[in-house]
């Protein structure tokens, strides 16, 4: 499995605070942070747009890093990824995302 594959099998290397990080590209960390804030009815400002990705060391978006139940769980449970959770076809939190984005799921398998 890519190490880029977030717990929840979102691919880290296709997020737009990743690239934005990897590349120091101001304007997408902009139109991330309008998104992001559209999305989630909230305030995210262009410096929270900085992540290394979800399993690797280094920085995290304050989401990820505090907010995100996924990875909250599975770093509790000791998993690598929910890919290797028993309860990965009735657990609720990730049924969200991979409703959303069923590459997530494929890439778990």
């Amino acid at each position: 499995m890519k190490h880029l594959i977030a717990y929840c099998g979102l691919d880290c290397e296709s997020c737009d605070a990743y690239r934005a990080t990897l590349h120091n590209d101001n304007a997408l960390r902009k139109k991330t942070a309008e998104l992001w804030s559209r999305l989630n009815n909230t305030v995210i400002t262009p410096e929270m747009i900085n992540c290394t990705g979800c399993r690797t060391k280094g920085i995290k978006t304050f989401f990820c890093n505090h907010l995100c139940k996924v990875r909250q769980c599975a770093q509790r449970k000791g998993v690598e990824t929910c890919g290797q959770c028993e309860q990965l076809t009735t657990c609720p939190t990730v049924a969200e995302i991979h409703k959303h984005n069923p590459n997530a799921l494929k890439n778990l398998k």
